[in-house]
């Protein structure tokens, strides 16, 4: 088994700083927890309060902040100027690199180097995390790779059930096209909710570009990149999206108004009968929107003439350029505590237990993370965990894990990634708000206007 973190295995303060442990936390430091809930979480926030129990006796001489905070890259830069950025944040995985070369976070590579924690990260998430010289700036809170969310009783409804009740999934863009009708004709309901309101939108649709056969950006090898938004391939994949509106009229009324939020509303409440989303987010149409456990299903997204592919992403905890080493190493205490780090201690177990009857009393699915962390000893804690406190039948979400064990797993595109996200919404609004729009010139737009992006990243940000 993994080593014991040191710091939790009741070493005095005295005593670790004498050892010379990077991880003495010094009298009157203070944490800003921006990972703290939201306030309406009621459930989560009492599961964090155990935790900073569990803190006064681990880091005693640490004062911990409760200071929600969510990302925003309007105004993240201001808040780095004006010192109001919280000890750890959470962020998503587009943005580290960005981050990192601005000179924006806290380099933490020492404190994970003391802890024996680096070479536990899957290394794909690590490289997120680091910059040219190998310097590391996070850790994985966790990483997701996108599926398809399914309301099993609206598949019920339409007959598009094995003998068994589990939905039968859509295996091609096409296949989900026409389940998308069959739901429409026998329940109403749109077959599928897809987003065209914000980032959100152009960040779906590049994994629907990928299983039409699109790279859309190139990684030119010396820090320049080029966009291909308007290849044939993509071309055809924002041409599919038409025809989901104007063929199949399968979509909600109103793309243009659906966001990553209503997208699980939607969901819930039988408004659709599909969503892209992914494994980390199955306590929104639950716990969040109502819909029973017994009405959600998981499958792997579809594929396309150019394959099937997962777009994988995720949430890294990073830390405030003005954070001291002693507040850091408080930051990733609180972080083990909460059964988030690689360790196998008492204390991580107890946190991996907590959110599993968190999940449990509030009608969330226990399945499983998708593996930010390799140490297997870490990971057959959390399986077991997982199986003891199981509240889901496997068969609707095999189809997901089966897929993302797969090499199909595939990251965002690189270059600046939200304004890529930006510029394909741009088209996904006007394509679905006017059927004779003219896909192949709209796409030509975006693609200089990315490429614009993509030559002169410092003015786009102004």
């Amino acid at each position: 088994m993994k080593k014991r973190s040191m710091r939790l295995m009741g070493l005095s303060m005295a005593a670790a700083m004498t050892m010379g442990m990077a991880g003495g936390a010094l009298a009157e430091s203070t944490v800003r927890l921006g990972i703290w809930p939201e306030d309406t979480l009621t459930d989560e926030i009492t599961m964090h309060e155990g935790f900073l129990e569990k803190m006064k006796e681990i880091d005693p001489d640490v004062t911990f902040e409760p200071a929600y905070y969510k990302y925003a890259t309007d105004t993240f830069a201001s808040m780095v100027e004006a010192g109001t950025v919280p000890t750890i944040f959470e962020t998503w995985f587009t943005e580290p690199q960005k981050l990192i070369k601005q000179g924006m976070v806290a380099d933490i590579t020492d404190e994970l180097k003391e802890r024996g924690w680096i070479d536990d990260m899957n290394p794909a998430i690590l490289s997120l995390l680091s910059d040219e010289n190998g310097r590391v700036y996070g850790i994985p809170r966790d990483a997701y790779a996108l599926g398809l969310m399914i309301n099993a009783d609206l598949f019920t409804q339409a007959g598009l059930v094995d003998d068994a009740g589990v939905p039968i999934f859509p295996k091609t863009w096409d296949e989900l096209a026409e389940s998308a009708k069959k739901i429409k004709e026998a329940t109403g309901a749109a077959g599928l909710c897809l987003l065209a309101k914000d980032n959100a939108g152009g960040w779906h649709f590049s994994n629907i570009a990928w299983a039409f056969g699109a790279t859309l950006v190139t990684d030119n090898g010396d820090g320049t990149y080029t966009a291909n938004l308007n290849s044939d391939e993509a071309i055809a994949a924002m041409e599919y999206v038409r025809s989901l509106k104007y063929d199949y009229d399968v979509l909600t009324a109103d793309p243009t108004s659906e966001d990553w939020g209503t997208g699980f509303t939607q969901l819930a409440t039988g408004g659709a009968a599909m969503y892209i989303a992914a494994n980390d987010a199955v306590n929104q149409p639950t716990a969040g929107n109502g819909l029973p456990l017994e009405n959600l299903a998981f499958c792997a997204i579809p594929e396309g003439p150019g394959g099937q592919y997962s777009l994988s992403g995720g949430t890294p905890y990073m830390f405030s350029k003005d954070a001291t080493p002693e507040e850091i190493n408080a930051a990733l205490d609180y972080v083990e505590v909460m059964g988030k780090s690689p360790e196998v201690t008492d204390e991580a177990i107890a946190g991996l237990e907590a959110d599993a009857q968190y999940r449990l009393e509030a009608g969330i699915p226990v399945i499983k993370r998708f593996p930010c962390w390799i140490n297997q000893d870490f990971l057959d804690a959390e399986a077991k965990v997982i199986e003891e406190n199981t509240n889901v039948d496997p068969a609707m979400y095999q189809s997901y894990f089966d897929a993302v064990s797969t090499d199909g797993i595939r990251t965002e595109e690189p270059g600046q990634t939200q304004d890529m996200y930006a510029e394909l919404t741009k088209v996904l609004q006007a394509v679905l708000t006017d059927e004779n729009a003219d896909v192949t010139s709209l796409m030509n737009t975006a693609n200089d206007n990315y490429q614009k992006i993509l030559d002169n990243p410092e003015e786009a940000a102004e």
